[in-house]
């Protein structure tokens, strides 16, 4: 098969994709739209991943590309509908993602609460004077209670580290029952009313149009003055003018962000929080995790070659 990788992988996996079809490799620049719609008439199959621009115009006409084996869970830059219209395949890579995704929840938590970046800004620019009984006081992250939006396998991944390592007590949000939380947990039914009953919110949605704006400046103030929130889901589920609003008047005490509305844009202003920690869309990045990621999105490629029903189907 002639298969285009849109961007750079891990040796490992470039190795192995290589050595199963006959690949080309992108640079680090997402696809836009136009160049999406090219690749679709070009190869048999893509792995693209966040960024590309998989829009309906891209899957116009008679593609000749079957499959888009996506690098990543989240696919909410291919318009699945068009997709299917198209008779277009597309896989993701779900469960390789989890445990590098929920470690990065954390690390994100306990900067926050810990006002960890803020002392780090302070040293960084000189401005330490030295210790002090008052300086920079934070929360402990044991014993508080932790609030997870969306319950699936990277909510339970988070809430599994954080009560049997920190001994947080769970609540949780999620549109449809969950029977095994996996840890002592209660679900709560109503967004606001989950907000109003943690000290950290961790949102992990999947992205998309269902979720798009699920925080907004309701939900923050349900949040309160003492709580803070963690997002490491898509950067859109978050409203970020209210988010910055929110951090600015004190409506919440701070944020931890891995992923932003318009990435790579970040606003100037959500840069000049000090109550603000932010990350560059790190939460798979490993060597690990992203050669796991490379090699299942290669296997979906495999099996559908091969006329068998991909490992990880979303259409």
């Amino acid at each position: 098969m002639k298969v285009l990788v849109t961007r750079p992988m891990t040796d490992r996996a470039t190795q192995a994709i290589r050595a199963a079809c006959d690949a080309t490799f992108r640079d680090n620049t997402p696809l836009t739209e136009a160049e999406a719609a090219q690749a679709m008439r070009d190869h048999d199959a893509i792995i693209p991943t966040l960024g590309d621009a998989f829009t309906a115009a891209a899957f116009q006409g008679d593609p000749r590309c079957r499959l888009l084996a996506n690098f990543g869970a989240g696919y909410n830059h291919i318009d699945i509908a068009a997709a299917q219209a198209a008779g277009v395949t597309v896989t993701n890579t779900p469960d390789v993602v989890t445990d590098a995704t929920a470690d990065i929840s954390v690390t994100l938590m306990l900067m926050v609460l810990r006002r960890a970046s803020e002392g780090e800004r302070i040293l960084r620019a000189g401005d330490w004077t030295g210790w002090n009984p008052t300086q920079l006081l934070g929360h402990e992250m044991s014993g508080r209670t932790l609030g997870i939006i969306g319950m699936g396998r990277i909510g339970k991944a988070i809430a599994r580290r954080c009560h049997h390592g920190f001994g947080m007590e769970v609540v949780f949000f999620n549109r449809s029952r969950v029977s095994d939380p996996g840890v002592p947990a209660r679900q709560i039914d109503d967004l606001r009313d989950l907000l109003a009953a943690c000290d950290v919110a961790v949102i992990a949605v999947p992205g998309g149009a269902g979720t798009r704006g699920l925080i907004g400046a309701e939900e923050l103030r349900a949040l309160g003055p003492q709580g803070c929130l963690v997002n490491i889901a898509r950067g859109d589920v978050v409203d970020e003018d209210a988010l910055i609003a929110a951090l600015t008047d004190g409506t919440i005490a701070g944020a931890g962000l891995d992923v932003y509305a318009r990435e790579p844009l970040v606003p100037a202003a959500l840069i000049a929080a000090p109550n603000a920690t932010l990350l560059p869309h790190l939460g798979t990045a490993t060597d690990d995790t992203r050669t796991r990621m490379g090699l299942r999105a290669l296997a979906n490629l495999q099996a559908f070659a091969e006329g068998a029903p991909p490992p990880d189907l979303v259409s």
